[in-house]
């Protein structure tokens, strides 16, 4: 486990708080890792009955680490061979037996919305900004979000939110059927904690079949090998050096000058 993921576990609930603030949440390998396991996991605990995720800080989380990217993209092997085998996260996403509740403040972006659409109930503050910004940095959609974010809300939203960038606020995620609901940012963690406990006091065996019953779990895991084949070759891309580049100089990436 990481100090950027912090566990805690009562009522029935294991809450995964995401604690690196002064990085804006975003996610390294050991923070993917440790969240994966905790997913992972929480099937075999008997203590545990729901998984809430939440986050500290005024974001919840900026997505992967750019640097981690960045470095894959400048042939770093180390890097390269820990993008190769896998995002745990995902995975454990994909897989999950145990019912996921997010509660979801600040700004999220790329995976911190993606992850979004595999919990099965999810509260934002009314001033969120969530963004899916893959194409702007010339990767592709991953954690299957190319499949489940247009059959959640359309394939014209989902486009734009993919390829244009187009943030949603709280509030349309709630409109859209992303969220739950969209509430005043000093009561998300409170609504979600509350919705976790009510998720652990029922039924455990009849909550898990209902959970699986809703999901298609092969076809899933099929989305995100697909995803992850064009995402590493993406990564790789003179596009994607050009959008780092130009992520770190803070300036716009032009695209067109690259071949």
């Amino acid at each position: 486990m990481t100090e950027h993921v912090l566990t805690e576990t009562s009522g029935g609930v294991l809450t995964l708080t995401l604690n690196r603030p002064e990085k804006k949440n975003a996610l390294t390998r050991a923070m993917y890792q440790a969240l994966g396991d905790a997913i992972d996991g929480a099937a075999d605990d008997r203590d545990v009955r729901c998984v809430l995720i939440q986050a500290n800080g005024d974001m919840f989380t900026a997505g992967n680490d750019l640097a981690d990217f960045a470095a894959v993209n400048a042939g770093d092997t180390t890097a390269n061979q820990a993008r190769e085998s896998g995002n745990p996260l995902l995975a454990a996403l994909g897989r999950a037996k145990t019912p996921l509740v997010a509660a979801v403040e600040g700004r999220a972006v790329g995976v911190g919305v993606t992850m979004l659409l595999h919990c099965d109930l999810v509260y934002v503050a009314e001033d969120a900004l969530l963004t899916t910004p893959f194409v702007n940095l010339a990767l592709v959609p991953e954690a299957a979000s190319s499949l489940l974010l247009p059959a959640r809300i359309g394939h014209a939203r989902a486009f734009a939110m993919f390829v244009l960038g187009e943030a949603i606020d709280g509030r349309k995620a709630e409109a859209w059927g992303i969220a739950n609901a969209a509430l005043p940012a000093a009561e998300v963690r409170a609504k979600a904690r509350a919705a976790a406990e009510a998720v652990a006091a029922r039924p455990a065996s009849s909550v898990a079949l209902t959970k699986g019953l809703m999901r298609d779990a092969p076809a899933i895991a099929e989305q995100m090998n697909r995803e992850g084949r064009h995402f590493s070759a993406q990564l790789k891309s003179p596009e994607a050096k050009e959008a780092f580049a130009a992520f770190a100089q803070k300036r716009a990436p032009d695209f067109s000058k690259v071949a």
